[in-house]
């Protein structure tokens, strides 16, 4: 594709075109939505209505991994689970392509972030959880990738150190420092055992999540994934450890109202928070040539975010060793 980015053609103009193919006539206006991965926009209608279309990062996902995350949308809305899910027209196709871009348009669906500091809330959100995992069970993604130690540890930290994003005077030392936490989050994967790997919405934090007077709906399952349930619980969790024990202990009583729970998944929390880290610094230096990301993230590629990180991945080192969180009998 022609520009120096993989987004420079997708003007407004190419937007309002795309988003007509399907049918729906624009009024002219929309607006930005926050993301970076993809390019997101609430464009307005006609008759007043407004629809959120989603611009899928070219090269990013092969076509059968971007229906499969639709199929899962939609299989969940089917069973009357609250997960904003691409829109099927006439044909019956949710994937669209228009001057060389992927897309999908959705509902717009309002709402705002969760209290995750309320008990009520956490227990809800489990509730809503377990009922995403009971169906996410059924059956493994084919196309969909796995979270696994080598695609969000091993190859983002070779990624950064090959492309000369770690400054020289730190590269030994977070050389040394990624090896030494993969070891750990290999043998924490080792303490828990064979933990179940299902279908996931592999990006549940808080900004993924709207809440409205009747209660939480999904957004996002661009990072849907094969992995253990833990990842879709554990970013609900902050704070000391007393108090995620208590938050923990309010999200599985609302999960297993729908779905076993896995105890031994407790095992990989701070596992799954390491590779997180390491996996969101491979990504920004991947995405490091798309200006949106030096405009968005000016703290990236310096001195001090390399030292903070490296710090950072140190402190994970500890709790890597640490029990795992106990939930009450």
């Amino acid at each position: 594709m022609p520009g120096t980015h993989p987004y420079q053609n997708l003007t407004p103009d190419c937007i309002l075109d795309a988003v007509e193919t399907c049918g729906c006539r624009c009024d002219g206006r929309l607006q930005a939505l926050n993301s970076y991965e993809n390019r997101v926009y609430q464009v307005w209608l006609e008759d007043g209505s407004a629809l959120v279309a989603k611009f899928y990062r070219p090269g990013r996902w092969p076509d059968a991994a971007i229906l499969e995350e639709h199929a899962f949308a939609l299989e969940l809305v089917e069973r009357e689970i609250p997960v904003v899910a691409p829109l099927a027209f006439a044909d019956g196709r949710t994937m669209h392509e228009h001057a060389g871009y992927r897309f999908a348009l959705y509902p717009r669906r309002p709402g705002r972030s969760p209290e995750l500091e309320n008990r009520d809330t956490l227990t809800w959100l489990g509730r809503f959880i377990g009922r995403i995992h009971a169906v996410g069970a059924l059956r493994p993604f084919a196309h969909r990738p796995a979270l696994d130690i080598e695609s969000f540890a091993v190859e983002p930290s070779r990624f950064v150190l090959a492309n000369g994003f770690v400054p020289a005077d730190l590269r030994a030392t977070y050389r040394s420092v990624v090896d030494d936490v993969v070891e750990r989050v290999a043998r924490c994967y080792g303490r828990a055992g064979p933990v179940r790997t299902i279908r996931l919405h592999g990006d549940c934090h808080a900004g993924n999540i709207l809440w409205t007077d009747e209660g939480p709906h999904f957004v996002d399952l661009d990072d849907a994934c094969m992995g253990p349930a833990m990842q879709d619980l554990w970013m609900c969790l902050a704070g000391d450890r007393r108090m995620m024990e208590a938050q923990l202990e309010a999200l599985v009583a609302g999960y297993r109202e729908f779905c076993d729970f896995d105890s031994a998944g407790i095992v990989l929390i701070e596992a799954l928070r390491t590779l997180r880290m390491i996996h969101y610094a491979g990504w920004l230096a991947r995405r490091w040539e798309d200006p949106a990301f030096p405009a968005n993230f000016p703290f990236f590629n310096t001195q001090r975010y390399w030292q903070d990180h490296i710090l950072s991945l140190r402190e994970q080192a500890a709790l890597l060793d640490e029990p795992p969180l106990e939930l009450a009998a």
